[in-house]
């Protein structure tokens, strides 16, 4: 015995401290972004977030539930209790208050920094919980071990990175394994219990979709394959009817759980198991003959009605159809066609085929021998992993931002596989058996005699030694365990390249080298928002791009045009039909909105390609969406379709504010003509000229680019007065980046 215990109890805490082991190399593979940097939000959306956090605390609850954010979408401002999902901001504020109360002083930007790398922790642990009722601990371990440092799930819960999914991962994971526990006992309890944390996942994450049709799908296919039970029965009604109930107490939820087509298939499942739950009580009292034929025509009128009902409810709008966003998950072309504004979203395109290795590695290669094995035995919680596994990895193919969905059930499906694979080559029983039949069948060949018939117990039961594979000896077994042993080094190795090197890095902050190897750190963004904050009065207004609301509203706390909200497309097809026009018509959509200053990301320069002409495309397709008549894409590319800067530009290209803008002075840094790092092109030599704006500021590596809009008693001031004093405040500033960059 090992500290007085027994072995089973050895065991346990042997799993406690390895549990606690892959939590702490969770959270620690997750914390390069702080190293390298700081301890600072990421990204776009975290810093509405970040903002709506401090907001809450320091407030209240209630203010924050009615607050209206007269600072994003000028002139509309936004109603933020009833368009946000606020489990992420609640978590946060209510982990500071409870610190606080224990005169812990940490600053809620820490909380919020440190957050999603806390929730990986029991995201590990959930997804130890899930595998070990699908197949046993030992799996668990492995599972809680892959999800602890796979790419796909540490690309949305780095340190910093302080958005919706960063805690909505552990919520899906272990809302799935109270409904696999609920369903094997038949418990009302844990089925209330997958109520509570579904209601936790709708506050937290637009997701949960995924699991009010994931779900039902489940208990659908039992029902076809003859498996309605008692069980199945008390699971799903105490799941539905509480989760429901609860998620529609968020007001961005509301009636749309009992309104919407993404809801209709988990109410359908819901009446379909009462309408069998009835004909099954009708079966114990009825003659057999007669109880076919009742229940055929139940069946026949009760669908007919519920369809009906579907259709009628439908057409008169008592049920709002799929959105844009579902149906460009089952038609990829939807999306630009129809609504280009989420087609121009990164993270919405088609996954690509590396992206797959790059995210999961060997995990995808074990993803399908973990579906097989599942296959085997075909349990009910085995028919939800493969449900799991398919509905996941044809979203993940679609929209690369649902490899976030995949990752989790890879990770059970490949640990399943894992752990089969070693309790083949490590049962030292089993070679000892092996060893004794070795010797048996040498005997039994010399007295030519038969060979004697053996039978392996495994611990999931006793199966015939003819259904499992012949492993002769200990050095096979070793090399395989070996040459194992190998991948999962490398499978680390990649998972810990890939985190340092691709996700850790906050967009904000921008890391490059030298041509002698030291490292170069770019904080155009901060510096360019720390000048907005500092230098323009209180309530400026600002336009830019929708990508940089948030930023803009959360670093420099002046109001924006458009936010990463994108709520109101009319919105932002407007700013950007001012981006793809003339100055003239521009300055007018500019003065109707009290615009003060014109934000643009340029990386021509540097070689930045996330800059603004690059997407300028999508501000022309979205523009064209609202206003055909004024703005059309064709008008942007050459006689041969090609969308060039050059001086093959297209006359409207050259005369939108939004190549003024980026090109403005530009051509001084290289004594005529510049030259585009991004687009590889040399610009045209002459001079751009502005007339309604002037440059108020562009920051070190020319990235921000910020323009002020001149007040009407100004636009008298000629161009030549203007030019000279545009010039004359970038003197220094130009003479720096000659003497920094040189000519190109």
């Amino acid at each position: 015995m090992v500290l007085g215990l027994d072995s089973q109890n050895q065991a346990a805490l042997l799993k406690v401290v390895i549990l606690g082991l892959i939590s702490f190399v969770a959270i620690a593979s997750r914390l390069f972004s702080i190293i390298r940097f700081e301890s600072v939000i990421h990204e776009f959306d975290p810093w509405f977030n970040y903002r709506a956090t401090k907001y809450l605390v320091s407030t209240s609850f209630y203010d924050f539930w009615n607050w209206f954010d007269e600072r994003s979408w000028y002139p509309l401002g936004r109603v933020v209790g009833g368009t946000v999902f606020p489990g992420l901001m609640v978590t946060s504020a209510t982990i500071y208050n409870i610190l606080h109360a224990l005169n812990f002083p940490v600053d809620i930007r820490n909380i919020c920094v440190l957050l999603a790398p806390a929730f990986s922790a029991l995201t590990a642990i959930s997804a130890y919980l899930f595998t070990a009722e699908i197949k046993n601990s030992s799996a668990g371990l492995l599972a809680a071990a892959f999800i602890g440092v796979a790419p796909g799930y540490i690309s949305r819960s780095v340190a910093g990175s302080y958005d919706n999914e960063g805690i909505a991962i552990f919520l899906l994971m272990f809302t799935f394994y109270l409904w696999i526990k609920g369903l094997k006992e038949g418990s009302a309890f844990y089925g209330a219990l997958t109520a509570l944390f579904y209601f936790y996942m709708v506050a937290a994450w637009g997701g949960y979709v995924f699991i009010i049709n994931l779900i039902p799908l489940h208990a659908f296919v039992l029902i076809l394959m003859g498996r309605f039970s008692s069980r199945l029965y008390v699971a799903y009604s105490s799941f539905y009817v509480l989760g429901t109930l609860m998620s529609m107490q968020i007001p961005f939820v509301g009636f749309q759980a009992t309104r919407t087509s993404e809801h209709m298939a988990a109410m359908g499942i819901f009446f379909l198991l009462q309408i069998i739950a009835f004909v099954e009580l009708v079966r114990s009292h009825l003659a057999s003959k007669q109880f076919q034929i009742l229940f055929k025509s139940f069946i026949v009128i009760s669908f007919i009605i519920m369809f009906s009902a579907l259709v009628l409810l439908t057409l008169g709008g008592y049920i709002a159809p799929w959105t844009g966003r579902f149906y460009s998950l089952w038609d990829t072309g939807y999306a630009k066609k129809y609504i280009p504004i989420i087609a121009s979203v990164s993270e919405h395109q088609p996954t690509a085929w590396p992206s797959f290795f790059f995210d999961l590695e060997m995990l995808i290669f074990l993803f399908p021998a973990g579906i097989y094995l599942c296959f085997r035995e075909l349990r009910d919680e085995h028919v939800f992993v493969i449900l799991y596994g398919i509905t996941s990895s044809y979203f993940a193919g679609v929209m690369v931002r649902l490899m976030l969905t995949l990752t989790p059930i890879v990770c059970v499906t490949a640990a399943v596989a894992v752990s089969h694979l070693l309790d083949l080559y490590l049962d030292i029983n089993d070679l000892e058996m092996e060893q004794t039949i070795d010797k048996s069948e040498s005997s039994n060949k010399s007295k030519h005699s038969e060979k004697p018939v053996t039978k392996k117990v495994k611990e999931n039961g006793s199966r015939s030694s003819s259904n499992q594979p012949k492993i002769k000896g200990f050095d096979s077994r070793a090399i395989v365990i070996m040459n194992f042993f190998f991948f999962l080094v490398v499978f680390i190795w990649h998972c810990t390249w890939v985190t340092s090197n691709a996700y850790s890095s906050p967009s904000i902050v921008l890391a490059s080298r030298n041509n002698d190897g030291t490292s170069f750190i770019i904080d155009d963004f901060r510096e360019a928002y720390y000048w907005l904050r500092k230098n323009t009065d209180y309530n400026s207004r600002v336009m830019s791009w929708w990508d940089y609301g948030y930023q803009i509203a959360g670093m420099a706390d002046r109001t924006t045009l458009v936010d990463n909200n994108t709520w109101n497309n009319t919105h932002i097809a407007t700013v950007g039909k001012a981006m793809a026009s003339s100055e003239e018509v521009a300055y007018q959509i500019m003065r109707r909105h009290d615009v003060n200053y014109v934000l643009v990301i340029f990386g021509g320069l540097l070689g930045y390609s996330g800059d603004d002409i690059n997407k300028f495309l999508w501000m022309i397709r979205i523009a064209e969406g609202v206003y055909p008549d004024e703005v059309k894409e064709e008008n942007y590319f050459t006689a041969r379709g090609e969308y060039r800067v050059d001086d093959e530009a297209t006359p409207t290209m050259r005369n939108s504010i939004m190549y003024k803008l980026s090109y403005h002075n530009y051509n001084q840094l290289f004594n005529g003509q510049g030259h585009d790092r991004v687009r590889n092109a040399r610009l045209p030599s002459e001079t751009i000229q502005l007339s309604t704006l002037e440059e108020a500021y562009t920051t070190e590596n020319w990235i921000v680019r910020i323009y002020k809009v001149k007040d009407l008693d100004n636009l008298g001031r000629s161009l030549k007065q203007a030019t000279a004093f545009n010039l004359g405040k970038k003197t220094h500033r130009t003479k720096n980046s000659k003497k920094k960059y040189g000519n190109y």
